[in-house]
């Protein structure tokens, strides 16, 4: 089976760990903070927050953006659940923007009218979650223009994003955000084996994020109250939560994004290869403005002229281990019971019902890539016949 996505490790990257195993501190040691300066290095953000998980560090953004009971957060759809959870882990309501049909990214045009008739009702959002989807950056300078209007803070979720770039520079870099939140799960653009991270230029942000990921307790006595009581005193300052990145995954994150170009200019080519090789087919493919500047976490095309779940079971019996990237947040079952329904976000939804995520990882071979798309004709070409 040549599944969708797979990590890809090295010797490098096993002998890293094994440092730590043999040599430093499991925890809470110096392999972190390496790590964090690393990725600020890469994307050109001032300040990192390594934590656990991508979902960790949504919830800690959205705490650090003061949200809070009565507040209101708006994300998108077309997402895996956390995008949206990460409001309603701090009391707050969410609500959707519809994506634009060709990006797949939050619709701009949609967002500015639904921004308007908030204003009209006092109804805006504290703050704003924009999904790149599937590596693409969404049109930050223009949302950046309309949030700002409105002074509602921008989070970016680049959970798949890591790598890809928009207007000459990194996303993460934060140019237009308060904050951009990465995800190193295996399938991503680079692993940790579990583990996320925010990204801020925003020195009060970052004071936040810190003291949120790690129980809100801190040693910096320009934070505490009153006198140390000695070297050992800390003191918490907030009600945070241990979503700390351990030494060991911080060392496989260190290694990792050392051949983080290696492994985006790899999917990139899988990208142009997908896009020359199955022109013919009834498929709708990926945006042209993606190939150059997509981090490529997933190659996603529609189905126009075939039924989905027959072409799933097909593939998938042929050795084609496709997905699919997503189930709209606004339908699952404890969305639906706040009020959402089929119909809400119908963008989204039609994308839902056609979409197909193929194979791409940096270790594809030629010879899984030629498969797979040998594969698809023979699937498609004998379903319409």
């Amino acid at each position: 089976m040549i599944p969708y996505g797979l990590h890809t490790i090295d010797d490098a990257d096993v002998e890293s760990v094994i440092d730590v195993l043999r040599n430093q501190f499991l925890t809470q040691g110096t392999v972190v903070p390496q790590f964090e300066q690393a990725l600020c290095v890469y994307t050109g953000a001032k300040h990192a927050v390594a934590v656990n998980s991508a979902t960790s560090g949504l919830h800690i953004a959205c705490l650090a953006a003061g949200v809070g009971q009565g507040d209101i957060v708006w994300t998108v759809p077309n997402s895996f659940v956390a995008s949206a959870n990460c409001a309603r882990f701090c009391g707050a309501d969410v609500d959707f923007v519809d994506i634009n049909a060709v990006t797949r990214n939050i619709d701009v045009t949609a967002l500015a009218e639904k921004l308007q008739i908030a204003a009209k009702h006092n109804k805006l959002p504290k703050a704003l979650i924009v999904v790149h989807f599937a590596g693409l950056s969404c049109d930050m300078l223009n949302i950046h223009k309309l949030t700002s209007t409105y002074h509602i803070v921008l989070i970016e979720d680049a959970a798949h994003a890591l790598g890809g770039d928009y207007l000459g520079r990194k996303i993460g870099c934060c140019q237009y955000s308060a904050m951009t939140v990465l995800s190193f799960h295996p399938v991503k653009s680079i692993t940790t084996a579990e583990g996320g991270a925010v990204l801020t230029n925003n020195s009060a942000y970052f004071t936040k994020l810190q003291l949120f990921a790690k129980h809100g307790v801190t040693r910096d006595p320009a934070l505490m109250q009153g006198e140390s009581d000695g070297p050992w005193y800390y003191q918490q300052v907030e009600l945070g939560y241990n979503y700390r990145l351990s030494d060991l995954h911080a060392a496989l994150g260190i290694t990792q994004l050392q051949k983080l170009e290696q492994f985006i200019a790899k999917r990139r080519l899988l990208a142009q290869c997908y896009k020359q090789k199955l022109a013919e087919l009834p498929l709708s493919l990926p945006c042209n403005e993606s190939y150059e500047h997509s981090a490529w976490h997933l190659y996603m095309v529609e189905l126009t002229q075939h039924d989905r779940l027959n072409t799933y079971q097909r593939l998938h019996q042929l050795g084609i281990g496709v997905n699919v990237h997503y189930i709209p947040i606004h339908l699952q079952p404890y969305y639906q019971a706040l009020g959402f329904k089929l119909g809400d976000f119908p963008v989204a939804e039609q994308f839902y019902q056609h979409a197909l995520t193929l194979p791409l990882f940096p270790s594809m071979t030629e010879d899984e890539q030629r498969k797979v798309i040998t594969v698809l004709h023979e699937v498609l070409l004998e379903a319409r016949a």
